[in-house]
């Protein structure tokens, strides 16, 4: 993709070179938790008639093939 396909980028990248790095620290776990909950309720759309139990084995087996281990 290239930057003439997202015109904001640029502007995005100089808001965060302005941020302390507490606050870049704080935006990307703002942003880890929303694509969570964005996994999670996608899951939920694709199984939405898994009971509780049967839906966390999906998420947790889903969630163990991620190459990044954080959740």
């Amino acid at each position: 993709m290239e930057i003439k396909d997202r015109p904001n980028h640029r502007i995005y990248i100089q808001v965060l070179r302005k941020m302390s790095p507490e606050k870049r620290l704080l935006k990307a776990f703002e942003l880890s938790e929303f694509v969570n909950q964005l996994f999670v309720h996608g899951l939920h759309k694709k199984f939405p008639n898994l009971s509780d139990e049967e839906f966390k084995k999906i998420l947790l087996a889903r969630r163990d093939k991620c190459h990044n281990r954080n959740y």
